[in-house]
């Protein structure tokens, strides 16, 4: 009976060739196979290092979707012919852990092999669940590979943080995604079965389209593969059209070029800039049809809020940072709301460039060299009654709380007649234009 189980698991690993995606099939074995990320995985880098020697710590690997983080893992775990563990930080509890930490010292005391414990998800993994992988760290029963899309100093504990080496990966290049996809073609692992004839536009629209993502990219080709039939000469031709249809996207929306993901998100910016909410939330729409990544859309918000409007509507960073965080926890397609919202408060918020303006020229006073001495007022110093000289005795601070108004009439605060922050006639701005007078006048 236990035979004939074991055959029927066997077979039933066993899977039909088709029944693993094409992405899955390709997966790198070798460093040299994976696509991208040479920043990390590239000769003579820290990574690199660690895995030829097999000196490998705990690691986690941020960075966007079908980017190479799981491809990695596994790619660790073959060079170092280390066991490969998997648990997700969206199912896996403190119980399943546990009894992979168990079988870890197991085989490690009969076989001597290192364990790696692939986490994927780790950033949904709360504060216990984090906390109960630490002393296995410690030990060694397992090294722990952790991957994310988010950036780890936000959400994974500072105690694994400090036990782990950070990488973030970067979404790959079109030219990678073209390569890996066309290498799909001939390898025996991918499609080489198929008798195909693809079009250099198909694998520039694919690589365009995926943003990065070479799972998606992979997948998207083999469906165009396996759903078209083959013309009378057995040959099954891809043309941008098949292509369209396994993606579902319109090539409209972002160019094969890449200049429509540029000129869309620069119409964006530049709707918000000019006050047009119609033509925002149009361009933003669009974003969001394509397919771009709403983390990014949030971060332009951001940056938009300080750059463009600053404190002519102090209360739209807050917007901003708060819309970041709700695409963050509720994802796409709700996000779409939350982002529409921002957008429209961005747009028909007071504009100021003027907090924007002061940081740049101040940055460019340093940078051509002009640092300037601290007054001795204004030093955090603690100097001796007995022996500070007499400048040092009349460099006295004088706290600003104890005058009229919380404002020192005559006190030097930096050593230069330079004027950064210039307000405007432009919102909440108008009033701290007032107010700054006002002192000016004191």
């Amino acid at each position: 009976m236990a035979k004939d189980e074991s055959n029927i698991f066997e077979k039933e690993v066993e899977k039909p060739f088709h029944a693993v995606p094409l992405a899955a099939r390709m997966r790198p074995e070798t460093l040299d196979e994976i696509a991208g990320q040479q920043h990390v995985v590239g000769e003579g880098k820290l990574l690199r290092r660690a895995i030829e020697a097999d000196r490998i710590s705990s690691i986690i690997f941020y960075g966007p979707p079908g980017c190479g983080k799981t491809s990695i893992a596994e790619v660790i775990a073959k060079v170092t012919s280390s066991r490969f563990e998997r648990a997700s930080g969206v199912t896996s509890n403190v119980s399943e852990l546990r009894k992979i930490f168990e079988m870890a010292k197991g085989h490690m005391k009969l076989s001597g092999k290192k364990t790696i414990l692939f986490v994927d998800e780790i950033h949904r993994f709360n504060k216990s669940q984090q906390d109960v992988m630490l002393p296995h760290l410690e030990d060694g029963t397992v090294i722990l590979i952790g991957a994310t899309t988010h950036n780890p100093n936000f959400f994974i504990n500072s105690p694994l943080l400090s036990r782990s080496l950070v990488f973030e990966l970067k979404a790959l290049e079109k030219e990678d995604i073209i390569s890996l996809l066309k290498r799909s073609l001939d390898d025996p692992r991918g499609l080489f079965e198929y008798n195909t004839e693809i079009k250099d536009v198909v694998f520039q629209y694919l690589a365009v389209t995926c943003n990065g993502d070479a799972r998606k990219a992979l997948n998207s080709l083999e469906l165009a593969v396996i759903t078209t039939p083959a013309n009378d000469d057995g040959v099954i031709v891809i043309g941008e059209e098949e292509a369209k249809e396994s993606i579902q996207k319109k090539t409209v929306l972002y160019d094969k070029n890449e200049d429509g993901h540029y000129d869309t998100i620069s119409a964006f910016i530049k709707s918000v800039r000019g006050s047009d909410p119609h033509a925002a939330i149009y361009w933003l729409a669009k974003m969001i049809e394509a397919g771009e990544d709403p983390r990014f859309i949030a971060r332009r918000l951001i940056i938009l809020a300080s750059e463009d409007i600053g404190n002519a509507d102090p209360r739209a960073l807050n917007v901003a940072v708060s819309a970041m965080q709700a695409v963050e926890f509720i994802g796409m397609p709700e996000a779409r709301i939350t982002l529409g919202q921002a957008t429209a408060y961005l747009a028909t918020a007071p504009k100021s460039n003027a907090a924007y303006a002061a940081i740049g020229a101040a940055l460019d006073d340093v940078k051509s060299g002009r640092v300037l001495p601290v007054p001795e007022h204004l030093k955090n110093v603690k100097i001796n009654a007995v022996t500070k000289t007499e400048e040092e005795k009349n460099a006295t601070y004088d706290y600003p709380h104890s005058h009229n108004n919380n404002f020192v009439e005559e006190q030097e605060y930096v050593p230069t007649s330079a004027r950064y922050y210039i307000p405007k006639e432009s919102g909440y701005e108008a009033t701290i234009k007032k107010r700054m007078e006002f002192w000016k006048k004191l």
